[in-house]
């Protein structure tokens, strides 16, 4: 019997089936495409003896119990796609009144069995009290803290596939990765979305920066985001690639999903960290420093991949999949040839600071960073 502290055995068992056997599910899910074999085998473990690791999926989940069968169930498929001999999935949870963690604990033994290492914890770090940049880093590289334990198994190919809570497709999880691989990127990033209003809206707009520096749509210091349908309002060629739904270099996101290098985490030359506030640095998010940081220890190509469109519940995720069209839907209509990118391996001089929509500023790329 599956014993949780918070939720009764029925119920965990319950979200336990709907991650593992979610064609025998009730829950709420997307109804995602197949995995298309022909255009993801290639990151298919072939041949790899011994233990090596190719895939090291990490997240940071809080108070998710209902998006666990979306979330969850696509890693798991795409881990079984992939490899699951070859696959780490990390999880640091905290802070769940749900069963977040009652689930995820429960799924230990099933993992295993299928040949994946699972690494789970609970923290009691608190992003809501103060310092949130601060504790969120903590949380994040708690995340990928296993991966530093098993760095001899780790390889100069290993891709760190880091999800936040994001109503995901196996699809869109193997599309990161792929592009990735194809682009020969350091990084690459969804698009994630938020309804403020009947149209979707770029959600993830305080972290990412385009290739200029600058962030993706203009927020005046009022904080009105009707400015939110402009993007890329002032950057014609990103502007051009994302209504082509084809990659563009950026300097920095997130935006609810990234595959990267794990190489700047094994060399631990690059972690998740605060901003040096007192040194000048822009207050910013985690994210945000971090590609700066990727930027400053030469690791520069770092690409969105308009064509992976999240959002953060099921019934949202719906409703983008039906606007913006699933993963598969997009690619099948290009030519791969189309989705090169030219890299800029200089920086912008220049990177726009928002510590807080009314107080936006230009700062160095690499203030207070030194070599």
């Amino acid at each position: 019997m599956l014993l949780g502290a918070i939720l009764p055995a029925a119920n965990i068992t319950r979200y336990f089936e709907a991650i593992l056997t979610p064609e025998l599910s009730t829950l709420p899910k997307l109804k995602c495409p197949a995995i298309n074999s022909t255009r993801y085998g290639e990151l298919k473990s072939k041949g790899l003896s011994g233990p090596a690791i190719q895939y090291y999926f990490a997240l940071n989940l809080r108070q998710n119990l209902a998006l666990l069968p979306q979330l969850i169930g696509s890693i798991v498929e795409a881990i079984l796609f992939l490899g699951p001999s070859q696959c780490v999935l990390s999880i640091v949870e905290g802070n769940s009144p749900d069963g977040t963690a009652d689930v995820l604990a429960a799924l230990r033994p099933a993992l295993e069995r299928i040949g994946v290492r699972y690494y789970f914890e609970s923290s009691a770090i608190d992003p809501s009290k103060e310092d949130r940049v601060a504790r969120l880093a903590q949380l994040r590289n708690k995340a990928l803290a296993p991966l530093l334990d098993l760095h001899d198994m780790a390889t100069s190919d290993t891709t760190v596939i880091f999800l936040n809570d994001v109503a995901a497709c196996a699809e869109d999880i193997l599309e990161l990765v792929h592009q990735k691989r194809t682009l020969g990127a350091d990084m690459t990033c969804a698009m994630d979305w938020t309804y403020v209003g009947e149209h979707p809206t770029f959600y993830d707009v305080w972290i990412a920066r385009t290739i200029n520096g600058d962030s993706f749509f203009e927020i005046p210091p009022d904080g009105s985001w009707d400015s939110a349908w402009n993007l890329f309002w002032n950057a014609d060629e990103s502007r051009n690639r994302f209504y082509s739904q084809r990659p563009f270099q950026v300097f920095s996101c997130w935006n609810g999903a990234t595959a990267f290098t794990a190489q700047p985490i094994l060399e631990r030359s690059v972690n998740f960290r605060a901003a040096n506030e007192s040194a000048g640095e822009c207050r910013q998010g985690e994210p945000q420093l971090f590609c700066k940081d990727l930027w400053f220890k030469g690791y520069r190509k770092i690409a969105v991949v308009p064509s992976v469109n999240l959002e953060y519940s099921v019934d949202k995720a719906r409703k983008i999949k039906e606007a913006k069209g699933f993963t598969s839907d997009t690619v099948s209509k290009q030519d791969s040839a189309g989705d090169g990118i030219d890299w800029r391996l200089d920086p912008p001089k220049m990177v726009k600071c928002m510590p807080t929509w009314d107080n936006q500023y230009w700062q160095s790329w690499n203030d207070t960073l030194k070599p």
